[in-house]
């Protein structure tokens, strides 16, 4: 990760190349740049006569996926009668890593390894409270509003909202009327920031930015049963009370839930060279990262690159979920769509990203990207909502 050291060499050149990186690059190239621990560690920049990914087919494992997890939770009727569609919201739980079969609170596991989960949900009013004793929960609200109720009281939460949620908290979600879709990214270490370094504290978003739960008026609830769905090592447990157990009048201390919207989040830029992607990180859990890509101007400066530069990502699986925008250096993505390209392999801008980034003075994108240590698995979820011929979209 990137508090490894390394030992760099003097800098070693051959052939055509630019003295900058990612600008004036020689023409007729294309840049690829071949780096360790995620842009952090030794970096190598190759000049290609062809993009890397114009590839005629690709045979194995490493072939790049792509997801619509709208299918998921289909809110068009015509989605609604389609089988497999129908065996995604009945079935896939049995391959998820969540636990829960709770209508009214039933995430989908799409990705997964032993250090994070990514789940999409789209809950309704919860009768019941839940509680993870897996891991932290951090929810992107992709689409929707409402209220969240935990044991450091309430949150109104809404749109491009993070809610990040300790290991052990007991809440629910009360949502609004409308549609709900809520990208859950559920980590098995603790979710902290990233260091912000020269930057200063102010960076990326105002600590005065976050917001914690306000404690409300008790409500006792004597009259009814009260449900706490406890998972942990994916099986629930379930404790029932004879009141209502969200019963705390105060708490202080350093650990809590918390809020940031992405609306309050400063991205990084460089008007005259394009930043890595790692200069978005947003949250940090261990062995991945979580990243927010926002609107943000493009670069100025003459020659250099405006798209996403063509990379393998050795050491990380790289998954992008879709939010809102145009997501200009991919072809066919919508929102809600998520890729997963597993390390290896390459993967760069589509081949209209780089002529149509020079028309535009700034991206109007929002997404979320996780970048994993370990290689992810797909679920059987994942396969029903799957674009098959997403490898092929570089052509």
């Amino acid at each position: 990760m990137a508090d490894k050291k390394t030992t760099p060499l003097f800098p070693l050149r051959k052939g055509r190349h630019s003295r900058q990186a990612h600008v004036d690059l020689p023409e007729g190239t294309f840049e690829e740049e071949h780096a360790r621990q995620g842009f952090f560690g030794k970096t190598t920049h190759l000049y290609r006569l062809h993009p890397p990914t114009n590839w005629t087919r690709i045979e194995g494992p490493l072939v790049p996926h792509s997801y619509d997890l709208n299918q998921i939770f289909p809110s068009d009727p015509a989605v609604e009668g389609d089988a497999e569609v129908q065996q995604v919201r009945a079935g896939a739980l049995l391959e998820s890593l969540f636990g829960s079969k709770e209508e009214s609170f039933s995430p989908v596991c799409v990705l997964h390894n032993n250090d994070v989960a990514l789940h999409f949900v789209a809950p309704q009013s919860m009768d019941f409270f839940y509680r993870n004793a897996d891991g932290d929960d951090v929810y992107y609200i992709h689409a929707g509003s409402g209220r969240f109720e935990s044991d450091f009281g309430n949150l109104d939460y809404d749109k491009g909202d993070y809610l990040v949620i300790p290991r052990g908290t007991t809440y629910r979600f009360l949502p609004a009327e409308g549609e709900q879709r809520y990208l859950l990214i559920e980590s098995f270490s603790e979710i902290t920031l990233p260091d912000r370094g020269m930057l200063g504290p102010n960076a990326l978003f105002d600590p005065a930015m976050i917001d914690t739960p306000e404690l409300a008026d008790y409500i006792e609830g004597a009259d009814r049963e009260w449900a706490v769905h406890i998972k942990r090592e994916n099986q629930i447990t379930k404790v029932f009370y004879p009141f209502n157990p969200l019963d705390a009048v105060g708490w202080k201390g350093d650990l809590s839930v918390w809020r940031i919207n992405v609306k309050d989040i400063r991205p990084v830029t460089s008007h005259r060279y394009h930043l890595p992607p790692s200069v978005h990180t947003t949250f940090l859990g261990q062995n991945f990262v979580i990243c927010s890509f926002l609107p943000r101007p493009f670069e100025e400066e003459d020659g250099a690159m405006r798209v996403p530069f063509f990379h393998r990502n050795i050491d990380f699986d790289e998954v992008l979920f879709y939010s809102d925008g145009h997501f200009f250096s991919r072809d066919g993505i919508g929102k809600g769509m998520v890729t997963w390209h597993p390390q290896g392999i390459h993967h760069g801008p589509h081949p209209k990203a780089i002529p149509l980034s020079r028309t535009k003075d700034r991206t109007d994108e929002v997404a979320v990207m996780v970048d994993t240590y370990r290689p992810l698995k797909a679920t059987a979820a994942a396969g029903l909502v799957e674009n098959l011929n997403y490898w092929a979209s570089w052509k």
